[in-house]
């Protein structure tokens, strides 16, 4: 009897073992397996968003974009121009997803029209108005150097298309020099067609946005005038959720994205309020 005792248990033991293992690889079976689980839902989730920005937050949303993806996945596809321009394009079914306009009315109207949702538009920045030129000391600290006649262009973007231009426009009004200066006007499509013309000195001067001066690590150089915002209207930018975004998660990221704390450093160290 004893002879059988120790062969009897071994096969027990070896049993056991060969149980124990089968455990083991399905338990790491079930680990890898819920791993996959949960990372396979957000590499789906990863989207690009289709945003409409106006020329004036051209550079600063490219600045924004690396921060936007490591918070979120997401991928931003940007197109910059005159808010004007825009708000026709995604009347006519353009697949924008998100507008960062140069203003507040436009979005507004889109929500109005049934093309944007309601509830989602907000005020991402306000912007300010700046005369500038490449010359040093043309530009003065209060902006007399448009009645003097010392220049023969005068660049603004498209008033009809462009809040910048509009802005630029009222400007003028307020001085007293539009009709003066009208034979002077170089009218750019966009804020960022004006800066253009100025940058590369096909008008000597011309009202631009200050966050295309104030870049950050960048020196515009040249003269400039910092316009009082009593002359003109409040550039006030808003934001806004089209309904071709309506169900993209990644379109409702960046709107969140542009709330937090570090979007909002950005923005404001590009010179906006807000």
């Amino acid at each position: 009897m004893p002879l059988f005792v120790q062969p009897l248990a071994s096969k027990r033991a070896a049993r056991a073992l060969s149980a124990l293992s089968a455990l083991s690889a399905l338990s790491a079976l079930s680990a890898l397996s819920a791993l996959l689980a949960a990372l396979a839902p957000q590499s789906a989730a990863a989207a690009d968003v289709q945003v409409a920005v106006a020329a004036n937050f051209a550079l600063p949303l490219e600045r924004l974009g690396p921060g936007f993806t490591a918070a979120t996945g997401h991928t931003l596809k940007s197109s910059s121009g005159a808010t004007g321009k825009f708000e026709a394009q995604i009347l006519a079914g353009a697949p924008f997803e998100v507008l960062l306009a140069a203003d507040e009315a436009t979005p507004r109207r889109l929500v109005a029209s049934g093309h944007a949702v309601a509830g989602s538009a907000f005020t991402y920045a306000i912007g300010r108005l700046v005369l500038w030129s490449r010359q040093p000391g043309l530009v003065d600290a209060d902006g007399a150097v448009l009645a003097t006649g010392r220049f023969e262009h005068l660049a603004i973007a498209n008033p009809r298309t462009a809040p910048y231009g509009a802005a630029a426009l009222q400007v003028l009004r307020a001085r007293g020099l539009d009709a003066a200066l009208a034979g002077r006007l170089v009218t750019a499509e966009s804020i960022g067609q004006a800066y253009q013309f100025v940058a590369t000195g096909n008008a000597e001067l011309g009202f631009v946005a200050l966050s295309q001066l104030n870049v950050p690590g960048r020196s515009a150089g040249g003269s400039q005038w910092l316009v009082p915002a009593a002359l003109h209207d409040e550039i006030r930018q808003d934001a806004v959720l089209l309904k071709a975004g309506e169900h993209n998660p990644a379109a409702a990221a960046l709107l969140a994205y542009l709330k937090t704390p570090a979007a909002r450093e950005l923005i404001k160290a590009f010179g906006y309020g807000g």
